[in-house]
């Protein structure tokens, strides 16, 4: 099947066009006759499994909106009206970042190429980065051709610091200029603008043997690239395998939206049963089959440098647009219950806003990112579910979050309070869905695809 990344222009139109219409539909159990019947046992009704253990009342959370929205409700319409659950990918779905994974993997096998001009490669790259850049990967390699940085740990550490810190090794800002800091964050975009120059099909193949790499490797071990330690494993969590399927069984169509490269979370995605066409994330222009360092637009935002990503508001946009049909400006804006998700799942700031337009459960992993932590534990409307991460959960956070004054990243990036959807401010909110020396959490050891 032909991957949407390759898409651009006249073609990604049309494509969306047909998608609104003749969108395939994942896989789902057949309806049996007593499903709708209220009242009594329904042992037909999908339901999440209690040998994996959630935090608190997490599992009943999501399931009382299985069940409010999902084949065995009485309401079930089914057809286009099918109810949409939406989640992150990274530390959502899958323990450790797949896009760095993919990233290490590749300088580890040299398969970054080198592009003419690194100041190119993002509109916001600071001269001092191009500089840092220039000198580490050198000019001896011609154009287009891998850069060796298996070998050169210079190169390796540099394109890893200005991906992971967006700063230079020599500790100066790799990204200025002006983005709106809702809608995309260079260091972001710069990812498969990493890759320009190879087609889909090749980033895809390093995103498999990173994740099969990662799969192999024991939790908690790590991996020496260039001069940086990072992570050498990744996990499919246990909860959310069963989660997706038992969405999927009972009716749902199961997307995931991600701010990574979305050549890299197609592949990891059909580790839980979600195909390309239900994976959205940074779709890159392609130009005569290769990647290039352009990135599809969103709503009224067009085509660009990255400008408009899955990226906290952006998020939002894609899935109104891709899933709900909606162009345009409007697409930036919530939507009315019938066009959002019923289930939003993510870990992060990134996530905030697609999570919080959910109109059933919006399922938080605990990663001590401020604004969405606020957000969960203050639980405006009783459907917020805040659940430690189930691999390596992180400690209690010592100080309270810091709601009240600083935890909203406004477009210009600066910081303000947290304020709830009639205006009030959130409280500053205690940290209190955390785990205890780092545990797993009813996830298997060594647990492949």
């Amino acid at each position: 099947m032909r991957s949407r990344s390759v898409l651009t222009g006249l073609t990604m139109a049309a494509a969306l066009a047909a998608t609104l219409t003749t969108a395939p539909a994942q896989a789902t159990a057949p309806v049996p006759a007593d499903a709708h019947k209220s009242g009594g046992d329904r042992p037909h009704c999908p339901q999440l499994s209690e040998e994996l253990p959630w935090h608190g009342a997490n599992r009943a959370k999501l399931q009382r909106t299985i069940d409010e929205r999902g084949t065995c409700s009485p309401h079930w319409r089914g057809g286009k009206h099918r109810p949409v659950a939406a989640f992150d990918w990274d530390n959502t779905i899958v323990k450790n970042d797949s896009t760095d994974a993919t990233i290490a993997w590749a300088l580890k096998h040299d398969k970054i190429l080198r592009p003419k001009s690194w100041a190119a490669t993002s509109k916001w790259l600071t001269p001092a980065a191009d500089r840092a850049l220039t000198e580490a990967c050198g000019s001896d390699v011609p154009v287009g051709r891998p850069l060796p940085t298996s070998r050169n740990a210079a190169c390796a550490d540099e394109i890893l610091q200005v991906r992971g810190e967006a700063e230079t090794m020599g500790g100066e800002e790799a990204f200025a200029g002006d983005w709106n800091h809702r809608r995309t964050v260079p260091e972001y975009a710069w990812v498969p603008q990493l890759f320009a120059g190879h087609t889909v099909a090749e980033l895809r193949s390093y995103a498999r043997a990173a994740r099969d790499e990662a799969l192999a490797a024991p939790i908690g071990s790590e991996q020496k690239v260039g001069t940086h330690t990072v992570p050498a494993y990744g996990r499919y969590y246990d909860q959310q395998k069963d989660l997706v399927r038992t969405l999927q069984k009972a009716g749902f169509d199961v997307y995931i939206v991600s701010a990574g490269s979305e050549p890299v979370a197609e592949e990891w995605a059909t580790g839980v049963g979600i195909d390309r066409a239900h994976t959205l994330a940074i779709r890159s222009v392609l130009e005569h089959g290769r990647i290039t360092t352009a990135t599809e637009g969103c709503g009224d935002v067009p085509a660009g440098q990255g400008e408009a990503i899955p990226y906290i508001d952006g998020k939002r946009c894609v899935i109104n647009q891709e899933i709900y049909g909606i162009k345009g400006a409007e697409a930036w804006k919530k939507q009315d219950r019938r066009h959002r998700i019923a289930i939003g799942g993510g870990d992060a700031d990134t996530d905030v806003t697609f999570v919080g337009d959910a109109t059933g459960t919006h399922l938080v992993l605990n990663r001590n990112k401020p604004e969405i932590m606020c957000r969960g534990y203050d639980d405006a409307d009783g459907r917020w579910a805040v659940n430690p991460m189930f691999i390596e959960p992180l400690p209690r956070k010592a100080d309270p979050y810091p709601c009240a004054t600083k935890g909203f990243t406004h477009p210009d990036g600066s910081l303000g309070p947290v304020h709830r959807s009639d205006g009030t401010v959130i409280p500053d909110q205690d940290d209190t869905a955390y785990g205890e020396g780092g545990e797993v959490a009813g996830s298997r050891a060594h647990g492949a695809v």
